[in-house]
């Protein structure tokens, strides 16, 4: 009987949606979305939300979208990732995918969640294939009813390429792949209701530096931007490297470095810029990148202070509650400031370009060279909070030079600006550690971004983890409608515990965070001198 049941349901599912027109009628364009019977979702997967950046545009805040006249347009099919590594993408790349379980008008709109993809902000796409980024949450319960939306937007030179000459310019803009994302956000607002979403009732969400976006977004605009694009934000690990004002010496380097390399130094610098080959500045763009891959500064293409979008540090700004949030919640791993770290300071002798080892004197060298800004005295007040043999929440005792400097990255550039992004939230935040080894940095994307047989060979993960990002998207509380028994944790909210979520390999814990909020207080102390 439950099976014919169960096999009615889905059978209804499947004419429901195989009768649905999916057609989405826009002001300006008629789109055409798919089904899919394997998956129960409808699908849209290319819809242009601006204009694409070309010419005069390159370096510009994005521009509304063309009209699409005389025809539907098909958005059953992938679209190019914007310009990056050596030859991929395309700059005709503001596009959007979205993708939700069949709706119908008569139905209530559905909770959404728009995702911004990770990669240092020098790679990634949000073009989607099926199954879908995400869809292990969408199918983790048949209650769980989501509609994800994910927007490309411009990377490396091409969308945070900073100095005073963009500035100065009319028809540039700083941190152009911020306003990118903004733009989708607007989109969003204005266009989601025609496919089953709430307007009212967005979150935003990245891992990595598509979290690195999300604390951007949170942090926008003074906290106030002008109607409210959305109410919670979730960040997975935030990659948030040093942020400089655009015209600081280490953010004007970057121009007049790009404008070597590409042969357009001189007068006329950026008329240049915006005329020469893509291939030219995406090899540039790629040479700046890789000057820094597990040297000592983690500063290469990042957003910057412009003081019209982004008006003030995160250090600052979470400090002053100056944020566009209700609810927030910021996760971090245990080890993945390990990943950024030069690979030498875990060796006896000298490894890598510059070449570092796991002598005391090689750490000090890293240590002054990631953090240039400091005195001695900020150097050896580092040295303290990060001793040679110690401990964290989740590290019972370390002793060598690679953990202590990768502790020391993933504070200052993933763990304190996920801890901080949270607990600025007007109303609840949640913090999270994900520990199951090797806990790298994304590391726990197994759970919940592909399908992955790991979801069903270690349920309780699963349900327990991946479950509690479903019911913060669906109700922004991450623990409404929590799938684990009672006798597994839920998840705390930590301004009334000063408790984060703990995911282990045998299940969940709530644990204090007494010395993660030590270390991130003395992090906000010392953050002009970082910059963060």
């Amino acid at each position: 009987m439950a099976y014919a049941l169960l096999f009615q349901l889905a059978f209804s599912l499947f004419t429901l949606a195989a009768t649905q027109e999916l057609i989405a009628s826009l002001d300006y364009g008629t789109f055409q979305g798919a089904y899919s019977q394997e998956y129960n979702i409808t699908y849209f997967q290319k819809i242009p939300f601006a204009a694409p950046p070309i010419g005069e545009n390159r370096f510009r805040a994005p521009q509304p979208p063309l009209p699409i006249l005389n025809e539907t347009y098909n958005s059953t099919q992938p679209f190019n990732m914007c310009p990056q590594r050596t030859v991929n993408g395309s700059e005709d790349c503001l596009y959007l995918a979205l993708y939700s379980r069949p709706w119908e008008q008569t139905q209530p709109p559905r909770p959404v969640v728009v995702v911004f993809y990770g990669g240092a902000f020098i790679e990634g796409t949000a073009s989607i294939s099926l199954p879908p980024t995400a869809y292990p949450i969408l199918n983790i319960s048949s209650s769980t009813n989501i509609l994800f939306i994910y927007p490309n937007y411009r990377l490396n030179a091409f969308g945070f390429l900073p100095g005073s000459q963009i500035a100065a310019d009319a028809t540039s803009d700083l941190n152009p792949g911020l306003l990118d994302q903004q733009a989708a956000l607007r989109w969003t607002r204005k266009y989601v209701e025609k496919f089953g979403g709430d307007p009212g009732n967005v979150t935003i969400w990245g891992q990595s530096a598509g979290a690195g976006s999300v604390v951007a977004q949170v942090i926008a605009n003074g906290g106030k931007t002008d109607s409210p694009l959305f109410t919670r934000a979730l960040a997975s690990s935030p990659f948030w490297p040093k942020t400089y004002r655009y015209d600081a010496p280490e953010a004007q380097a970057i121009y007049d470095s790009l404008v070597n390399l590409t042969g357009c130094a001189g007068t006329e610098s950026l008329k240049c810029l915006k005329s020469v080959d893509v291939q030219l500045v995406r090899e540039a763009s790629l040479q700046i990148s890789d000057s820094q891959t597990y040297g000592r500064s983690s500063y290469t293409w990042a957003p910057v202070i412009d003081e019209r979008f982004l008006t003030q540090s995160l250090s600052e700004a979470t400090s002053k509650g100056e944020v566009n949030i209700e609810v927030g919640w910021g996760m971090y791993n245990t080890h993945e400031g390990e990943n950024f770290i030069p690979p030498g300071l875990a060796n006896t002798s000298d490894t890598g370009n510059p070449p570092f080892n796991s002598s005391t004197g090689s750490f000090n060298s890293w240590l002054r060279g990631f953090l240039p800004g400091f005195s001695d005295r900020d150097i050896e007040r580092v040295e303290n909070m990060y001793p040679e043999s110690g401990s964290t929440e989740e590290i019972p005792s370390y002793n060598t030079s690679y953990t202590r400097a990768g502790l020391i990255y993933r504070d200052t550039v993933l763990a304190c600006p996920s801890y901080w992004t949270a607990r600025a939230a007007h109303e609840k935040s949640y913090v999270g550690e994900y520990t199951i080894s090797p806990a790298k940095h994304a590391s726990d994307t197994e759970w919940w971004n592909q399908v992955n047989p790991i979801q069903q060979s270690q349920p309780l993960i699963y349900l327990g983890f991946t479950g509690a990002f479903a019911s913060f998207f669906q109700t922004g509380n991450p623990n409404a409608r929590k799938l684990t028994n009672g006798s597994e944790p839920g998840v705390p909210e930590n301004w009334q515990t000063g408790e984060e979520f703990v995911i282990e390999s045998a299940g969940f814990e709530n644990v204090r965070v007494d010395m993660l909020d030590k270390r991130c207080g003395f992090w906000r102390e010392v953050a002009a001198n970082v910059p963060i």
